[in-house]
C-alpha cells in the first residue's frame, strides 16, 4: 500500500495507480469503514483512503481534540483490506496559511444537524470538495449512517458539475442494532448495553407505522421511551429522503440523533 502526506506525493502516487474510488475517513477505522473499501473496488480498479481528522466541520465546543487516532492500527487495517493508497494529509497541507475559500451549502444540509452544529456541512462540503479535486477519484463512498451528510454532498457535486459518482452504502450495525461509530468506544460499558435502544426505538416506531399507527404517536411513544431510558433527543423525525424536509407520513427516513452520556449518537432507517 501506498501512503502520500504531502500533495507532491500524492499526485507522484496518483499518476501510475489509474481510476480510483476514494473512501474518505476521518481514521479510527471500524468495519463499517471496511465495508466502504470492499464497494469502492467493485467501482474502480484502484482504491484510496483518506485518514483527515478535519478541523473545519467541528464547532468550538465540540470534540475534535478527543477525536480518537489510531493512525498505525488503521494503516494496518487499509492495507489487510486491499487499500492500494492512503492520503494522510497535514493541516497545514489540506488548509495552507493564506487560504480563502469554503463552500457553503444549503438545501439538504439545512436543520437538523445543520441547525445543531453550525458550520458543521461547510466543513463536510469543503474538505470532501478538496479531497475529490486531489484525488481525481471517479467515485466516492460514504456510510448511510451519516445520512444527512450523505444528501448534503450529492447536492455539492449536482451543483458544482463534479465528474464522480457518490455512492451510499448500507449502515453496519452490531449484533444488537447499534450503528457501527468511531464514537461508540467513549460509552461506559453501562451505556453501551443501553445505547441499543436507540435503533429499537426506532423499528419499534416504524413497525408501529406500518400496522396503522400514525406517524404522531409512533414518533412521541419512540421519544418517551429513549427519554425513560436515559437519552437527550436532539430530534427524531420523519424526512424526505433526499431532501431532509420534515414530512407526515412514509415512506420517509426517519432520522434521529440523542445523546447518552458524553456521546451523541445518529441513525437513520427507512420508513
Amino acid at each position: 500500500m501506498r501512503i502520500a502526506r504531502d500533495l507532491p506525493t500524492l499526485r507522484a502516487e496518483l499518476a501510475s495507480l489509474g481510476p480510483l474510488a476514494l473512501v474518505p475517513t476521518m481514521g479510527a477505522l471500524h468495519e463499517g469503514h471496511l465495508s466502504l473499501l470492499a464497494a469502492a473496488r467493485q467501482e474502480a480498479p484502484a482504491v484510496a483512503a483518506s485518514i483527515f481528522v478535519n478541523p473545519l466541520q467541528f464547532g468550538p465546543n465540540e470534540d475534535l481534540s478527543r477525536y480518537p487516532r489510531q493512525e498505525a492500527r488503521d494503516l494496518e487495517m487499509l492495507e489487510a483490506a486491499g487499500c492500494d493508497l492512503a492520503w494522510l494529509p497535514s493541516v497545514e497541507a489540506m488548509y495552507p496559511p493564506g487560504r480563502a475559500t469554503t463552500i457553503d451549502v444549503e438545501g439538504a444540509a439545512e436543520g437538523w444537524e445543520g441547525a445543531a452544529r453550525p458550520g458543521h456541512f461547510r466543513g463536510v462540503a469543503t474538505v470532501c470538495t478538496k479531497l475529490f479535486q486531489q484525488t481525481g477519484a471517479v467515485a466516492a463512498m460514504f456510510g448511510e449512517k451519516d445520512w444527512q451528510q450523505l444528501q448534503a454532498i450529492r447536492q455539492v457535486v449536482r451543483d458544482l458539475d463534479m465528474p464522480i459518482r457518490i455512492i451510499g452504502c448500507p449502515t453496519v450495525r452490531e449484533a444488537d442494532g447499534l450503528a457501527m461509530s468511531s464514537r461508540n468506544r467513549f460509552l461506559s460499558p453501562a451505556e453501551r448495553a443501553q445505547a441499543a435502544a436507540l435503533p429499537g426505538a426506532m423499528q419499534a416506531a416504524i413497525a408501529a407505522m406500518a400496522r396503522g399507527a400514525t406517524p404522531a404517536a409512533a414518533l412521541a411513544e419512540a421519544r418517551a421511551g429513549l427519554a425513560a431510558a436515559g437519552f437527550a433527543l436532539d430530534y427524531l423525525a420523519l424526512v424526505e429522503p433526499e431532501t431532509l424536509r420534515a414530512c407526515a407520513a412514509p415512506p420517509a427516513r426517519l432520522i434521529a440523533a440523542a445523546r447518552l452520556g458524553g456521546v451523541r449518537l445518529l441513525d437513520n432507517m427507512p420508513a
